[in-house]
Parts: structure tokens; C-alpha cells; sequence
């Protein structure tokens, strides 16, 4: 936990809120309040946006140069504070430990040292005929994060907000707040200048629309919920501001004729309950052949109930408790609701594992003969819940892949590249993973339909922050 759980950081400094509000963070694996942090009202926010404001013109014009050794520095400061930051994330939104050493933590000196790289070899200006074409830093840029990967999210947007060249401001989930302090405390300490990037703890409600309607914020970059997305864009219509979102997901996964099954359903169970399930690109809807349904379900139920369900303290847990009390009432709803629509409980069901009554235990739960029209099948559940659908033709596979209303990711499993290639051209998604491969930080990522707009990672993810401009006459 920081020092500074009571003050943002706003304009080089840690200083007090000028308004009184806090929220209790709670230990997810035992909902015991482990701390109280304070909680932004638009009077913080406002204060925090001028003071990105006016660094701005500076920060705006600093050498390439500059910025790079500043990226590279907050990578490398952020891995020496590895484990502190693992040791944070862990505590307040329950990844097991060795998640947290792994993905949870490395996300953040793998974001700034990528963002260092891209601006090595990258031009802000282009030359075509008698013009110019250059692209500048767009302004002040709203972050605001989601709680399910707290660092990777912030790291993902500050970043190359900051290798454009614009001065920001975070807004970070009040549930996993510690990530995003023990952060703002190394951009301090690696010599972030005075304005160009503030921290402000609050609510969604509260500091999360104050920052989406303020006048003086030029971009909103924003990852969560569909429904939170709706608001930040509707909140930020009147200034007629950018809008990056990144949203929500329910992510089918093809196994083709020809898929190694017994790896394939291994793999896509693994990746559904990845992070309890708590990521917009979990692979939630699996739709298997028809003819192999039974084998699949066996499976399915193998991989499922071999994952170590425990107190995320333990190195050998595998998956962790839900964030929080809400989220699990919310996961055991939908898993009533998938019995009470006539789905096949296959695995898992309602209530707690047995011995992990008192934090936010979910059992990993596997559900065949799913209806396309279940609510199981269409909602986006966020939690360790896998639904089974069945294909007869490969068309009928790329149907039920492209019924959603959301478009973040998808998975083909095939033995052929050439077979697992011609579907994932036709699925209607921003990414398709076929057979697990694992994609590196220069590849696009965002959504098509309700999952979002924008792209992040990579130049696609520096270019969102930044403006094109042509200087039409300037060369002879």
C-alpha cells in the first residue's frame, strides 16, 4: 500500500483533495477492508486537467529524444519495483501471485520500453510534393482504467500518450487503486515534468464524467464496460473531444474438424478462466462440431476441474477470488440463469468452492447444449463461465462466431493454417488468435461493433493521440 492513500498527484506533487469523499478498498479473498482511499470531485479533476494544460505547450515540443530516455527510465524503474507493484496487484483485485510476478506486472515496463522502441524509428513528419504532412500530440488526454488488469491498462494509455506528446490525466478504478499510486510515485521518481502527468482516485459518476465533459480535455481514452463506454461518449459529445474505447467482449473460439482437440479444449479453458475470467477478450463461447460435443464436454470438464481454485497468496493457485462482492453476485446470477434457461451444467455451478466461503470464490463452470438466444450466450458474464455450442458446417461455425454484438477477439483452432486462415478472415472481430499463438506488443488491438473504437499497442496505439496536419506550400 502507498503512503498517499488520502492525495493525488496533481502538477508534480502529492496534495490533498479539496473536497472531503473516500471509498474502503477490500481484500477480495476475505472482503475485509484493507484501506480507505480518497475519492476526486470535478473540483479535482478540474484542478488536475489545468495543470496538464499548462504543460502541455512544453512537454508538446520536447525532442524525441527527451521522451525516449523518459519512457525507457519509467520501464526500468518499474521493474525494480516489480515485486512491490505484484504485491499490490494481487491484494487489491485478487490475481494469484504468480499471476501478478508474471503478465499483471510485466505489462508495465513491456508497455514503456515497446513505446521507447516505436518512437526510435518513428517519423512525425512526411513530405509529399510541394506540402508536409506532420502529426502533433492532440492535447490533454482523459485515461481512464478499468480494475481487471490495473497496470497493464494505465501503461497501455500513458505510454504512448506520453511518447506523443501529450500530458495526461489518470483516472484509475477506486477498486485497485494501490497499482496505480505505487505508479504515479515512479513517474515522480523517474522526472516526469511538473503537470504532464496527474493522478486523480475516484468514482466513474463522479471523476470519471467530470473528466469526459471537461472543456480542457481534448481525448478521453477509456477501457471498461459497453454501458460505461455509452456514458463517457455521450459525456463527451458536447466538446466534441476524440473518444478511444476499448469495451466488452464475448469472444468466441472455433475448433475446426481438423483442431488437436485434447489440446485445443485444454487451451481455450485455460484462457476463459484466465484472470477468473475477468477479461473483455476471454474466449467465453466455445463452438465445437456437433459430432464431437460429448468428447469436448469430458474434456472440458477434465481441464476445468483441474485448476486450483485458492487464496491468491499461494503460489500454486491458479485462479484467484472475483474482485468484489458485487461482481461475484453478479457471476453467481448468470450461472443461476444458465440452469434455469436449460443449459447442461457440466462442471462448477452456484455458491462457493468448498473451504472458500469467505472471499469472492467462484467455482469455474462449464455449460453445454447452449442456446445462441440464452442470455449466458449473449451477455458478456466476467467471470469463470464457459458456454458450449455446436456447429454441423463450417458457415454454420462462422454464423454463431459473428452472433454478438461485440467484436474484440476471436480464436480458430486448426491443424491447418491454411483452413484455420480462411475463417478467420470472415470473423468479424479486431483479433484472431489461432492455435494460442501469442501476439507481441507491436500488433493492433481494439474492437469491431459494441467492443469499442480505436486501436491500442504499436504505432496503431500512438497514432490515437495524436492529430495529422498538412503544411500545404512549404517546400519548393
Amino acid at each position: 500500500m502507498s503512503m498517499n492513500e488520502h492525495k493525488f498527484y496533481i502538477d508534480g506533487a502529492w496534495v490533498d483533495p479539496l473536497e472531503d469523499g473516500t471509498e474502503n478498498v477490500v481484500n477480495p479473498a476475505n472482503n475485509e477492508t484493507i484501506a480507505t482511499i480518497a475519492v476526486g470531485s470535478a473540483a479535482d479533476v478540474d484542478r488536475a486537467v489545468k495543470a496538464a494544460r499548462a504543460a502541455f505547450d512544453t512537454f508538446s515540443r520536447t525532442p524525441v529524444a527527451e521522451r525516449i530516455a523518459l519512457l525507457r527510465r519509467i520501464a526500468q524503474l518499474l521493474q525494480d519495483r516489480r515485486e512491490e507493484m505484484a504485491q499490490a496487484i494481487s491484494r487489491e483485485m485478487g490475481a494469484p501471485i504468480t499471476m501478478a510476478r508474471g503478465p499483471q506486472s510485466g505489462a508495465g515496463p513491456t508497455q514503456f520500453s515497446h513505446y521507447a522502441d516505436v518512437l526510435e524509428n518513428y517519423s512525425f513528419e512526411e513530405a509529399t510534393g510541394r506540402s508536409v504532412v506532420v502529426r502533433e500530440p492532440i492535447g490533454v488526454c482523459a485515461l481512464i482504467t478499468p480494475w481487471n488488469w490495473p497496470l497493464h491498462q494505465a501503461a497501455l494509455k500513458i505510454a504512448p500518450a506520453l511518447a506523443a506528446g501529450c500530458t495526461v490525466v489518470l483516472k484509475p478504478s477506486e477498486i485497485s487503486p494501490f497499482s496505480a499510486l505505487l505508479l504515479a510515485e515512479i513517474m515522480d521518481e523517474a522526472g516526469v515534468p511538473a503537470g504532464v502527468f496527474n493522478l486523480v482516485n475516484g468514482t466513474g459518476t463522479v471523476a470519471g464524467a467530470a473528466l469526459s465533459s471537461h472543456p480542457e480535455v481534448d481525448m478521453v481514452s477509456f477501457t471498461g464496460s459497453t454501458r460505461g463506454g455509452v456514458a463517457v461518449a455521450k459525456a463527451a459529445a458536447d466538446t466534441v473531444k476524440r473518444v478511444a474505447q476499448e469495451l466488452g467482449g464475448k469472444s468466441p473460439n472455433v475448433l475446426l474438424p481438423d483442431a488437436d482437440f485434447p489440446t485445443a479444449v485444454r487451451l481455450g479453458v485455460n484462457t476463459c478462466f484466465n484472470n477468473c475470467g475477468q477479461s473483455c477478450s476471454s474466449p467465453t463461447r466455445m463452438i465445437v462440431p456437433a459430432e464431437r460435443l460429448e468428447e469436448v464436454i469430458g474434456l472440458a470438464r477434465e481441464a476445468a476441474e483441474a485448476l486450483k481454485v485458492g487464496n491468491p497468496a499461494d503460489k500454486e493457485t491458479q485462479i484467484g477470488p472475483l474482485v468484489s462482492r458485487t461482481q461475484w453476485e453478479r457471476v453467481q446470477g448468470y450461472i443461476k440463469l444458465g440452469v434455469e434457461e436449460g443449459a447442461t451444467l457440466v462442471t462448477g455451478g452456484p455458491g462457493h468452492p468448498e473451504g472458500l466461503e469467505q472471499g469472492n470464490f467462484v467455482r469455474p463452470t462449464v455449460f453445454a447444449h447452449v442456446d445462441p438466444q440464452m442470455r449466458i450466450a449473449r451477455e458478456e458474464i466476467f467471470g469463470p463461465v464457459l458456454c458450449l455450442f455446436t456447429y454441423n458446417d463450417v458457415e454454420e461455425a462462422v454464423r454463431l462466431a459473428n452472433d454478438t454484438e461485440y467484436g474484440l477477439v476471436a480464436h480458430v483452432q486448426s491443424q491447418s493454417r491454411e483452413n484455420a486462415r480462411k475463417v478467420a478472415m470472415r470473423l468479424r472481430a479486431g483479433r484472431v488468435i489461432i492455435n494460442g499463438t501469442a501476439a507481441t506488443p507491436d500488433l493492433p488491438f481494439g474492437g469491431y461493433k459494441q467492443s469499442g473504437n480505436g486501436r491500442e499497442f504499436g504505432i496503431y496505439g500512438l497514432e490515437e493521440f495524436l492529430e495529422v496536419k498538412a503544411v500545404i506550400g512549404v517546400t519548393e
